[in-house]
C-alpha cells in the first residue's frame, strides 16, 4: 500500500472483529513506527501492548468507575471555542446518527459509553506512555515529548492501515492510569499519554462506514514568498 493510500483510507474504527491480531506483526508494526522523529532523537515513547486476560480485567474495572471522577495524567479539555466546537460537535453527531442513536435515547448512550471504555471490541489495545522526568521538567513542561509521541503514534495507525488492521487513538482508554499502572506493574514514574486500539475492523458495522470531513487547505494555509504555482 502506498503511502498516500494509507493517509485517505485510514479513519477511526468503532467497531471490531474478534480475531486476534499476531504478535508477530505488532512488533513489525512497532519496530518501523519508531523511525518517527524526536526532539535530538530523545524517543520519549514506551509502550504497554496488551490483550487477553489483562485487557479484559483492565475492561471490567474500568466499568465499574463509569459515573466515578477520572483521573487522566494529562487534564482533558473541558471546552473548545469555534470554530473547534463545531467541528467536535459535528464528529459526535455522525457517529451518533451512523448508529442511530436518539439524544433521548439513555439506554443507548449507556451503551456507547461502555463501548468506548472497552476499545469497541478491539482484540488489543497499545498504551503510549512517557517518563515523568521528561515531561516536567523544574524550568517547565516538555511538551514536545507530547508531540513526539503523535508522531510514532500516527505512524503505528498508518502501518495498521497497511496491514489491514484498524486503529483508534483514544483518550477514554487512559483516563484511569491509577488502574493501567497497577495491573499492568508499570512504574508511577511513567505518565500515560493515549490509548490505541487496534485489531481488524468490522466493515458491515454501520459506525466503520462514517466519515470525518475536513477543512478545505486554502481556508487552513497562507502561502508566502512563493512566486508561482
Amino acid at each position: 500500500m502506498e503511502i498516500t493510500e494509507a493517509i485517505t483510507t485510514r479513519k477511526s474504527i468503532r467497531a471490531f472483529k474478534p480475531d486476534p491480531v499476531p504478535r508477530k506483526l505488532l512488533g513489525e508494526i512497532l519496530e518501523l513506527a519508531v523511525r518517527a522523529p524526536s526532539w535530538t532523537n530523545t524517543q520519549p515513547w514506551e509502550f504497554a501492548i496488551v490483550t487477553g486476560s489483562k485487557l479484559e480485567e483492565i475492561r471490567q474495572i474500568y466499568l465499574t468507575r463509569i459515573g466515578k471522577e477520572l483521573n487522566p495524567d494529562f487534564q482533558r479539555p473541558l471546552q473548545f471555542a469555534e470554530p473547534y466546537d463545531t467541528r467536535k460537535r459535528i464528529a459526535i453527531n455522525q457517529s451518533h446518527e451512523a448508529q442511530g442513536m436518539r439524544r433521548e435515547d439513555k439506554e443507548a448512550r449507556i451503551a456507547w459509553e461502555h463501548a468506548q471504555l472497552t476499545n469497541f471490541g478491539a482484540h488489543c489495545e497499545i498504551n503510549i506512555y512517557i517518563e515523568r522526568s521528561l515531561y516536567h521538567h523544574d524550568i517547565g513542561t516538555n511538551v514536545y515529548s507530547i508531540f513526539d509521541c503523535g508522531s510514532v503514534a500516527e505512524n503505528i495507525m498508518l502501518l495498521a492501515t497497511k496491514y489491514g488492521l484498524g486503529t483508534i487513538p483514544q483518550a477514554q482508554a487512559v483516563v484511569h492510569p491509577d488502574i493501567l499502572r497497577k495491573i499492568l506493574g508499570i512504574s508511577d514514574s511513567k505518565l500515560m499519554i493515549v490509548g490505541l486500539a487496534i485489531g481488524y475492523p468490522d466493515w458491515n458495522n454501520s459506525l466503520n462506514k462514517m466519515h470525518t470531513d475536513r477543512e478545505p487547505l486554502d481556508q487552513i494555509a497562507k502561502w508566502y514568498g512563493f512566486t508561482s504555482e
